[in-house]
């Protein structure tokens, strides 16, 4: 009967993989690949953690309220450095996202593949799986990101020699070095995105004595970030608050004051890159002499990282195909080959 029941769940349900991150959620579906990318963020009534616009205030929907909410109203971001901060703001937005990428069918329930940061939890781990199935999973299973965005990246990691990715999320950089589908040497570092955001804010305040929010900040990187030089510099118009008069202005930033602003998170993620090197056993060593290094993540388009990193390591590095795309594109390929992939799965049933 069990089994009668499992099955028809799985004939009128649908499969989703999920990139549960910090800056952004991405939802892929089996067979049909990403329908959902939108910022992980809820806005809410202060005291109640009531959503707004009727449990639509979620995603693309809230992202606006970010440094914008009167005194009553606040936008939470429930995700910080890959692991959940706020459990039940979480469990709405999973329960949001989930209900829209199924069609807005609420009776499905989904089988759902969630990619975590390598090396969290137990507890952690067990939070996602929870907040999953009260948000509508039927089943949940985790994959360490790191291996879901290699694979979303299109490296053999099935085969038995080293494939080196770098994933650089919102909230954490995920640096591995993968052999027989398993991770071999790894590190995850709470340096990413966000901490490359937050650097160009602190660093306006401190230079120019002009406060600016996070989302002026992320397009000021966005527009204007790099590594090195470049053959010609970017200039960008901000307006923020003057910190010693209170009032408005605005002030013109060059791609040279981003890129000294971004020096130091930039290199905490080029030393932990060498540090899984040194740590990489030598026949992988040498695989990766002819493999190199493949970056994913929104941190991969920062202007200049992969010569940077080819300089620092002397090996070739390249950027994945939509390398945002990486870690979703990654659990999809683990729907389309659940009974194969299983095995490298974690589900609540082998966290105790």
């Amino acid at each position: 009967m069990v089994k009668t029941f499992e099955w028809l769940l799985g004939r009128f349900s649908v499969d989703l993989g999920i990139d549960l991150g910090t800056a952004n959620t991405l939802v892929s579906v089996r067979d049909r690949g990403i329908v959902l990318d939108e910022p992980s963020v809820v806005a809410v009534r202060k005291g109640s953690n009531e959503v707004l616009l009727d449990g639509g205030a979620v995603g693309e929907a809230a992202i606006e309220y970010l440094g914008r909410t009167p005194p009553g109203f606040q936008a939470i971001r429930p995700m910080k450095s890959g692991v959940i901060a706020d459990f039940e703001i979480t469990e709405k937005m999973l329960r949001y996202f989930i209900h829209k990428a199924a069609g807005g069918k609420k009776w499905i329930k989904p089988r759902v593949v969630i990619a975590v940061p390598w090396g969290i939890t137990m507890v952690e781990k067990r939070a996602v799986i929870g907040s999953a199935e009260r948000a509508g999973a039927r089943r949940v299973f985790l994959v360490d990101e790191p291996t879901a965005a290699a694979i979303g990246a299109g490296l053999p990691v099935h085969e038995p020699r080293g494939s080196m990715i770098v994933d650089i999320g919102g909230g954490t950089s995920e640096v591995a070095v993968i052999s027989l589908a398993n991770v071999v040497t790894a590190e995850c570092l709470r340096v990413a995105g966000d901490d490359f955001t937050d650097a160009i804010a602190q660093y306006i305040r401190s230079k120019y004595n002009l406060l600016i929010g996070e989302i002026t900040a992320e397009r000021l990187k966005i527009a204007a970030g790099s590594c090195v030089p470049l053959e010609e510099e970017i200039e960008v118009e901000i307006r923020g608050r003057d910190s010693l008069t209170g009032l408005p202005r605005r002030i013109v930033i060059t791609s040279v004051d981003v890129r000294e602003a971004l020096q130091d998170p930039v290199r905490k993620v080029v030393h932990a890159i060498k540090s899984v090197l040194e740590r990489t056993p030598p026949e992988l060593s040498s695989d990766l002499v002819d493999t190199g290094v493949t970056l994913a993540g929104g941190g991969a388009l920062l202007r200049g990282l992969p010569d940077m990193i080819q300089r620092e390591t002397d090996l070739d590095v390249r950027v994945a195909d939509r390398p945002l795309e990486c870690v979703a594109r990654g659990t999809g390929i683990f729907l389309e080959n659940l009974e194969l992939y299983s095995q490298f799965l974690e589900g609540g049933e082998d966290l105790g």
